[in-house]
């Protein structure tokens, strides 16, 4: 897929890069990506389009996109069981919204290369002591000691091959017979007694059970519900990686992302003459940008024609995060020009990061009520608009902890200690994350009148990709 002559685009290195390592050893760091530039691909370019082409369902209103993972991965988390609960939870969420909503669900995680994080801060001080400010395991280490803080260019040849072992356990679980759709009461046996999220889910299985087999009575059973299409994201934070990453298409000579599917750039890296919207300019892959609630409408149209100049649809992602209270003030306007521009964009709802505060216990933690006012936010507006909601991307585990309080099983400000297990931002727990996929594929429902006979699929599940 690489010749070695190529040589990936460089002009975002003549321009300003935000939030990026300061790296104390530039022989181990030009050792590392070395290395790198020569590793085999994590994902491949045909699988990039065929993402793109579901985007594009998106845009055009077709489609909906389920986006969802960790905030922060950890190299420590990456067994079968950890990633196995993770892809479990977003196949439930995608089988409440899919039955629901009677359209394609779109599955993206937030996994296999979400290592690193942008920082408010550069540095952290505890009892007087400062230190550089934990970047995520691609970078440096939690412990707050000295040693552990410093950037060490060895992680990201870590993070390439943990980004590699998750890859396999996902797609393993994803063809090799747990996303079959028959499977249904299987991902929910351990939870669903005493908890009424899972009943209700439980109630749900039962209803497509019986879809499934009208379709085996009819002889109308088709492999794609035996599987599903499952793609990964990250944020594009740390431009030396991703660089080393980037290779040419042998069919098109297109520039490809090889670390993921879909890669954004985030709130605080969005800079028009900057370093990260220049490398995403250069890269075929879908892209996304998250717009926070001071984004203006003409930012929004700079980065649509630096980003997708030929107006593509599934070319190019907004994920939205305003929080629950500027949500209905700050995104018409964004909405309102980007359409009437013409561009076809796919908005995505991203209802965590605008949330967040601190416990009395200092835990950082978010209402999960906050979280799905968001989201109510986000299609109220798109409703008066008459506009496509395309999706939601949210932070979540399949584990049981406790970092959001309210949802599912109710979890409250006292009981964050027990399992607050997230080095950086407060996730849904697994419970949580069901409740809000029921909660989202009503809103979905009640966005515009009921399509008629002739809009909608042959059956609950027909166009579902999987």
């Amino acid at each position: 897929m690489n010749a070695p002559q190529d040589t990936p685009p460089r002009s975002w290195r003549d321009l300003p890069a935000a939030q990026q390592p300061t790296w104390p050893d530039g022989p181990a760091l030009t050792a590392v990506l070395d290395d790198l530039a020569t590793a085999p691909p994590l994902v491949f370019a045909g699988e990039c389009d065929r993402l793109r082409s579901r985007l594009a369902a998106v845009a055009r209103g077709e489609a909906f996109l389920l986006q969802g993972g960790d905030c922060a991965e950890s190299f420590d988390a990456v067994s079968a069981d950890q990633v196995r609960d993770k892809v479990k939870t977003l196949l439930q969420m995608a089988a409440v919204l899919t039955y629901a909503t009677s359209v394609p669900v779109v599955k993206v995680g937030r996994i296999a290369g979400q290592y690193s994080k942008p920082r408010s801060q550069p540095t952290e001080t505890r009892d007087g002591v400062e230190l550089p400010a934990y970047r995520g395991d691609a970078v440096n280490g939690l412990d707050f000691t000295p040693e552990s803080r410093v950037p060490d260019p060895e992680r990201l040849r870590r993070m390439y091959h943990a980004s590699a072992a998750t890859l396999n356990i996902v797609r393993a679980f994803t063809t090799g017979g747990y996303a079959d759709l028959r499977q249904l009461h299987y991902w929910n046996r351990d939870f669903v007694a005493g908890s009424p999220v899972g009943e209700r889910y439980e109630r749900l299985a039962r209803e497509i059970d019986r879809a499934l087999a009208f379709l085996d009575a009819c002889g109308a059973r088709t492999s794609e519900l035996d599987t599903t299409e499952f793609y990964s994201s990250h944020e594009a934070l740390i431009l030396d990686y991703e660089a080393a990453l980037t290779r040419r298409d042998s069919r098109t000579g297109d520039w490809y992302d090889v670390s993921g599917h879909l890669v954004w750039i985030g709130e605080r890296t969005r800079q028009l003459d900057g370093a990260h919207v220049e490398f995403a300019s250069k890269v075929r892959n879908p892209v996304a940008v998250k717009l926070g609630p001071t984004a203006t409408a003409d930012e929004a149209l700079a980065l649509i024609d630096r980003l997708d100049p030929d107006q593509e649809p599934g070319r190019l992602s907004f994920i939205v995060r305003m929080g629950a209270g500027r949500v209905r003030d700050a995104l018409p306007g964004l909405v309102e020009k980007v359409t009437a521009s013409g561009a076809r964009v796919a908005w995505i709802c991203d209802p965590m990061h605008g949330n967040t505060f601190t416990a009395p216990s200092g835990h950082k933690t978010r209402r999960f009520d906050d979280v799905v006012d968001e989201v109510r936010g986000f299609f109220e507006v798109h409703r008066e608009l008459g506009t496509h909601p395309g999706g939601i991307h949210v932070e979540l585990t399949g584990e049981d902890v406790t970092e959001c309080v309210g949802g599912g099983t109710e979890v409250g400000l006292d009981d964050l200690a027990h399992r607050y297990e997230s080095s950086c931002d407060p996730r849904l727990n697994r419970y949580q994350s069901l409740d809000l996929a029921f909660r989202t594929a009503e809103l979905y429902q009640d966005r515009a009148p009921a399509p008629t006979a002739a809009d909608r699929p042959a059956h609950p599940l027909a166009g579902a990709w999987g």
